[in-house]
């Protein structure tokens, strides 16, 4: 018979993967020919597993990705330049060992922001943080944390997030506030830790795109230097699929 107050002392330990692991060992008639240790590796097994997979979940739902993308779901039939040997290299984690940055650029709707948040998924499942933003809306949460005195605070998070991804840059050109802000961010980051960046714009328009000739360059440094380049070309791949779910629904 299952031993209710080891169940309940191993509940008081927060050992639910223990817990749930000699629940099914009790529904296998067969489980007593196993020893002890064998049995007690199995439970072992069960909590480590069940920690795993409840750190993961819980990385994923800090990095707050904006689409459930997977490496290894990525689609090299459609023709969009992408370099096949470079993703793979990518896949073992080598450049957030070595802290380098990725930059993802090409036209709206090839797979930009979907790449980068598979690249964020396979770093959560390797243990590392991540975090993804649009450019657009860090500019607006930057000047409420200076109202609010939080700015501090949030600066001190960014420098921490081993990925972290920033979706649509270069929309518009930057204010001197902005760049200020970019150039701090990236500073505290700067060979410590992995940023991932899309953009519409080509890298060579980007210096423009800041504005100021010397933050530009100072931004830059940080940010493109030791950086995969990934270039994506080709029409969106959500026209194309509208197209075909039109050509299936006129058939």
């Amino acid at each position: 018979m299952l031993n209710h107050p080891t169940l309940d002392k191993l509940k008081a330990l927060k050992l639910p993967g223990m817990v749930q692991g000699l629940l099914d060992q009790a529904q296998h008639p067969a489980i007593d020919q196993l020893s002890f240790e064998e049995r007690l590796g199995l439970l072992v097994d069960r909590e480590l597993t069940d920690r795993l997979d409840r750190r993961l979940k819980n990385r994923l739902a800090q990095a707050r990705l904006k689409q459930n993308a997977c490496l290894e779901d990525l689609d090299y039939q459609v023709n969009r330049g992408l370099d096949k040997a470079l993703m793979l290299s990518l896949h073992d984690g080598q450049w957030l060992k070595k802290q380098r940055n990725i930059l993802i650029t090409g036209p709206t709707g090839v797979g930009k922001s979907w790449i980068a948040c598979a690249l964020a998924q396979k770093a959560c499942r390797d243990g590392y943080s991540a975090l993804y933003q649009r450019v657009p809306r860090l500019f607006q949460e930057l000047p409420i944390a200076k109202g609010d005195g939080s700015l501090p605070k949030l600066f001190a998070r960014l420098s921490k997030i081993d990925v972290l991804i920033w979706d649509d840059w270069g929309l518009t050109k930057l204010t001197a506030e902005q760049r200020r802000d970019m150039l701090e961010i990236l500073e505290d980051r700067h060979g410590a830790h992995s940023t991932i960046v899309t953009s519409q714009l080509p890298i060579d328009q980007w210096h423009a795109s800041i504005g100021d000739s010397t933050l530009a360059d100072a931004i830059l440094d940080r940010l493109v230097h030791n950086a995969y380049k990934i270039n994506l070309k080709g029409e969106s791949l959500r026209k194309t699929k509208a197209d075909l779910t039109a050509d299936k629904e006129i058939k």
